[in-house]
């Protein structure tokens, strides 16, 4: 089975790990969180990050999926590193509709849940319409006449 690193800038790491058990809380020991921290050098968060993954790593079959929040920041650039050669893979962007997507299917081949957290996180971020206010007809026009009034 997958399991799941994220490793993001402070306190999101922890945060995101937060939500994801509040709906899967039997999870706990497969989402493991890094917050990278602004005084740490990176470094010191990538030997950090080696720990966890190898404790993440200690079955033979087992594979990991690193999730950070931005590419080309701190995080992203220690996981770079970390997943250099290991049975992992590394997705950048990282939001909640990705990681509850990531757990979700878990179970399945990494390089199936990599596409799947990637359209998960796609699919979670959306304009989201507003209804019209009620009693208020809608408009068949988005121009507003200066002789309409909203109340």
């Amino acid at each position: 089975m997958n399991s799941i690193f994220i490793i993001a800038h402070a306190p999101l790491a922890h945060a995101l790990r937060q939500c994801a058990l509040h709906v899967f809380p039997d999870c706990e020991h497969l989402i493991s969180a890094l917050d990278v921290l602004p005084k740490v050098s990176p470094e010191e968060t990538l030997a950090a990050a080696r720990i966890t993954l190898d404790m993440q790593l200690r079955t033979p079959r087992s594979q990991v999926l690193v999730l950070t929040d931005v590419f080309g920041a701190t995080p992203c650039n220690v996981a770079q590193k970390l997943v250099d050669g290991t049975r992992s893979k590394l997705v950048a962007g990282v939001n909640l509709p990705m990681l509850l997507r990531a757990v979700t299917y878990r179970h399945e081949p990494l390089d199936s849940l990599v596409q799947r957290a990637l359209a998960g996180g796609t699919a979670g971020v959306m304009q989201v319409a507003v209804a019209a206010p009620q009693n208020q007809a809608r408009r068949k026009h988005s121009d507003q006449d200066i002789r309409d009034h909203q109340q």
